[in-house]
C-alpha cells in the first residue's frame, strides 16, 4: 500500500494568519484552489482506489477533482484539525502566540495534556490519529489519497515514523505539501516529505501570463 498524504490548500484564514482549528470550517481561497488544481494535474494519473478526508470543507475542496472521478471517498473526524479552543477564528496576536508557544514547549517536555483554553490536548489528538493509523493498516487498497490539516499532519507523520507527540515540530507542512509513504513488511517507509514541486506549475503559468 502507498499513502499520499497532503495538507489542504490555502484558505483566507491561512493568508491572514487567523487561527482555524477544527471549529472553523473555512473554504479554500483563490490561491488554495490553484494549488489544488496544480496537485491534481501532477498526480491525476495515479490509480487511487480510495480518497480519505477530514470532515472539513477545505480538505474536500483540495481533492475535489479526484472525487469528481468517482473514486470511493471516506470522511473521518479522526483526521480533523486539532481544536485550538477559544483561539479559533481569532488573529495571531503576540499574547496568543505566547500561549501557543508555551503549550508547544509543554508538549516537547512530555506534558501531552497541555492545551489552549478549551482546546484539544496532544494526547487527545494522538489518540484519534493512532486509531486512524490502525484503520489504515487494515485497508486493502494499493493507493490511498489522504487530505488533512497542518497540526494533524504533524501528528500523523510522527506516528507513522514511530515517534511521539514531543517530536511533532519536526514534521514540516505546507499548503498541499505531499508525503508519499509505502507500507511494506508492517513498516511505513517514506519516499517524499512535504513535497511541493507540483506548485511549480503555478509559477510557470504566472510567468507565461
Amino acid at each position: 500500500m502507498t499513502l499520499y498524504i497532503l495538507r489542504h490548500g490555502e484558505t483566507e484564514f491561512n493568508r491572514l494568519q487567523i487561527v482555524q482549528g477544527s471549529g472553523v470550517d473555512s473554504d479554500l481561497n483563490d490561491t488554495g484552489h490553484e494549488q489544488a488544481h496544480a496537485f491534481f494535474e501532477t498526480y491525476q494519473d495515479i490509480d487511487f482506489q480510495l480518497v480519505v478526508t477530514s470532515k472539513l470543507r477545505r480538505t474536500h475542496q483540495t481533492v475535489r477533482r479526484f472525487l469528481d472521478k468517482n473514486i470511493p471517498w471516506i470522511e473521518t473526524p479522526d483526521i480533523n484539525e486539532i481544536s485550538w479552543g477559544t483561539h479559533e477564528g481569532l488573529p495571531s496576536t503576540p499574547e496568543r502566540i505566547a500561549l501557543y508557544t508555551e503549550m508547544i514547549n509543554h508538549w516537547k517536555q512530555g506534558n501531552f495534556d497541555a492545551a489552549l483554553p478549551d482546546g484539544e490536548t496532544a494526547a487527545q489528538l494522538r489518540a484519534r490519529v493512532d486509531r486512524f493509523v490502525e484503520w489504515l493498516r487494515k485497508r486493502p487498497e494499493e493507493h490511498i489519497l489522504i487530505a488533512t490539516h497542518g497540526r494533524t499532519l504533524r501528528c500523523l507523520i510522527t506516528a507513522l515514523k514511530g515517534l511521539g507527540p514531543a517530536d511533532m515540530e519536526g514534521a514540516m507542512h505546507s499548503n498541499t505539501g505531499l508525503y508519499v509513504i509505502h507500507y511494506q513488511d508492517n513498516k511505513f517507509v517514506f519516499e517524499k516529505e512535504n513535497d511541493t514541486r507540483h506548485l511549480e506549475r503555478m509559477f510557470k503559468a504566472s510567468v507565461s501570463a
